[in-house]
């Protein structure tokens, strides 16, 4: 069994990931600002680094097979913690490091998308073994946005777009296989089942969580909403996934699906 460390492994995907190589076998370490602190199972090795100014490496990647490089955030400096991570892995030798990205990022001029894109360039270019795997997005974020928008009685749907959700977990197995294997190179796209329009998620969603909302279209203009109207953001032809959104909606009803 190898040795693996998670980037953000306290995250939306870095937690099951985290689980998934546990229950593999392999030797976990998590790194995050805010270490993990559960106590329900045998717990990975935490280690507290903050990749904005790489206090800790080293010691987080003595002794490592493989990073998978969860850990992200839209408010920027993905790129600067990206080149941290690589400068520090070559340093300590390390054979493979596994990129989680998005699907589209090279079709859709977004400014996040752009980054994850340098960053896939980055790690390319590193002289280091490397793997890149593209999902679209997690059922987790299309409910988040549509909770945030629902905050308000008028809710606005972008018309024309469409979204391919994905469950975390199904992603977490994904990566935690092409962790324990070689280096892969850019390997094929995840997509989820279905691709729905925003409205139907929208719907769905309200009606899993009891609200009701006004649905206001709204047609967003710019080279990034083209772009997802052209459905660059999505992989139909890689429909790997198998949890629906509704199934996931259905998991969540009777929690409180809309609250906070």
């Amino acid at each position: 069994m190898a040795t693996i460390l998670v980037t953000g492994g306290t995250g939306t995907l870095g937690r099951p990931l985290v689980d998934r190589l546990l229950d593999d076998g392999h030797d976990v370490r998590s790194l995050s600002r805010r270490p993990h602190t559960g106590t329900e199972r045998p717990r990975p090795r935490s280690y507290a680094v903050d990749l904005r100014d790489g206090t800790g490496l080293p010691e987080a990647m003595a002794g490592v097979d493989t990073i998978v490089h969860c850990a992200t955030t839209p408010a920027g400096g993905d790129m600067e913690a990206a080149g941290r991570l690589v400068q520090a892995a070559k340093a300590a030798g390390i054979p493979h490091l596994v990129y989680i990205s998005i699907v589209g990022v090279d079709r859709v001029p977004l400014r996040y998308y752009r980054t994850k894109l340098a960053v896939e360039r980055l790690i390319e270019d590193s002289g280091l073994g490397w793997t890149v795997l593209r999902t679209t997005q997690f059922h987790h974020l299309v409910l988040q946005l549509i909770k945030a928008g629902a905050r308000s009685p008028v809710l606005p749907v972008p018309t024309g777009v469409r979204v391919q959700p994905v469950e975390v977990r199904e992603v977490a197995a994904r990566l935690a296989g092409l962790a324990a294997g070689d280096p892969a190179g850019r390997v094929p796209d995840m997509g989820g089942p279905e691709v729905l329009s925003t409205h139907d998620l929208v719907r769905a969603t309200l009606e899993a969580g009891g609200r009701r909302r006004l649905l206001l279209p709204l047609w967003l203009p710019g080279a990034s909403a083209a772009a997802l109207r052209r459905g660059g953001n999505l992989t139909p032809e890689h429909a790997d996934g198998q949890h629906t959104y509704a199934e996931f909606l259905a998991e969540r009803a009777g929690g409180g699906l809309m609250g906070g």
